[in-house]
């Protein structure tokens, strides 16, 4: 099980850095969904260092377990309000499916996290 909590936690930090990544570079097709859901340009710098914090708390979760089960805690409350942001203006399937694999990747992060 360890190998897998190290392998899903590792692929969820990547997604959350390249997300906020995009956020921070103020890609046009990132501010553009962003907005498009209803959050301000001037939130998105915060929602940004919220990914990176959950990022770096699961690599440092590797040797400290609970900074591990706190960041996947909090990267599956950052993930359910992009589902729920985007169910509120009910989009569809397809721009919904993004926020809803990494909150799916990021509650499994947290039940590995929470098993080992």
């Amino acid at each position: 099980m360890k190998i897998a909590m190290i392998i899903v936690s590792s692929l969820l930090t990547l997604a959350a850095f390249v997300s906020a990544g995009g956020k921070l570079r103020k890609s046009p097709q990132v501010i553009g969904g962003m907005t498009h859901v209803g959050v301000k340009e001037s939130q998105v710098p915060l929602l940004a260092l919220m990914e990176i914090a959950g990022g770096v708390g699961l690599l440092v979760g590797f040797a400290v377990t609970d900074l591990g089960r706190l960041a996947g805690a909090g990267l599956v409350l950052y993930f359910a309000g992009a589902v729920v942001a985007h169910l509120r203006i009910k989009d569809n399937v397809a721009t919904l499916a993004p926020a809803l694999s990494l909150f799916a990747i990021s509650v499994a992060t947290l039940v590995l996290q929470i098993s080992r």
